[in-house]
């Protein structure tokens, strides 16, 4: 009896599993330019002539006061510290995007006028400026940091139980930006940003080292809620009393353009360690 109908030779084998793998992987890129191609469908595409013709400074229509300059897919706020953002027009809607996405549906849009509602619903009515002076508002002046911007030292010497100790604190101004999220008057969420500081405290006890540590905000992060504590600056640390447990200070991290601000206890032990907490 022949055997040989019932068998395949090595190289056969190999030739068909190549076969099956060219057909597996054809396939699958059929399927994935498919998918592709369906997403791409589905997405909405940017009206760049939009954003061209938008191109310009506009102007509230009422009182007559700059809002915001267009320039290629920037846009630029006459606040200086404000932060310039990049933005889109899909559909009927202009898209900002910042630190969050925002969008807002347009309402009437032509070479000199632009209007579109904001976050709460209003028609915001901008008119194209014809005025050449309103380029003076977006010239980009020098952002006064709350900081102050320059080194701040004290030095304070007290004693506790017969035993004198040097507090040693100074301010250093760093270029960490705090970017904080608002909404301006015509309700358009703009950041502006600003600039954080380092703070570096000693103490001594005659010549010998108590405690010295440059702190940043986040060491306070548990005392102070995460999404406040992201727009805050560390300003200040300065001592305020001895007791048993240590030398107290008091930490401020404010929130810039606001009159919110988070007050907690830093205690630096004589031992050189440190605990915070919430001031009351």
């Amino acid at each position: 009896m022949n055997f040989a109908t019932n068998h395949r030779s090595p190289m056969y084998l190999m030739k068909l599993k190549t076969l099956y793998s060219i057909a597996a992987f054809a396939a699958i890129i059929t399927v994935c330019g498919c998918n592709k191609a369906d997403r791409q469908a589905a997405e909405p595409s940017e009206n760049l002539k939009a954003k061209t013709e938008l191109a310009g400074i506009w102007i509230d229509a009422d009182e007559e006061t700059a809002v915001f300059k267009i320039k290629g897919d920037t846009i630029y706020y006459p606040d200086s510290t404000s932060r310039p953002v990049e933005f889109k027009i899909i559909g009927d809607t202009m898209v900002l995007h910042g630190n969050s996405i925002s969008k807002y549906p347009i309402v009437r849009r032509s070479a000199h006028i632009f209007e579109f509602k904001n976050q709460n619903n209003e028609t915001v009515k901008l008119v194209k400026s014809e005025d050449p002076n309103d380029t003076l508002q977006f010239t980009r002046q020098h952002r006064v940091p709350l900081n102050q911007g320059k080194i701040i030292k004290s030095d304070t010497v007290v004693v506790f139980s017969g035993k004198k100790y040097h507090s040693y604190v100074q301010i250093n101004p760093t270029t960490y930006k705090v970017y904080r999220s608002f909404y301006n008057a015509e309700g358009i969420e703009i950041e502006n940003i600003y600039y954080d500081n380092i703070i570096h405290v000693s103490v001594f006890s005659g010549r010998d080292k108590v405690f010295s540590k440059d702190f940043t905000k986040s060491d306070f992060s548990s005392a102070v809620p995460h999404n406040m504590l992201k727009q805050s600056v560390l300003s200040d640390i300065k001592l305020t009393s001895l007791s048993a447990d240590g030398l107290h200070y008091q930490t401020q991290l404010a929130i810039p353009d606001s009159p919110s601000s988070f007050l907690v206890k830093l205690t630096i032990s004589y031992s050189g360690k440190t605990s915070v907490k919430v001031q009351n």
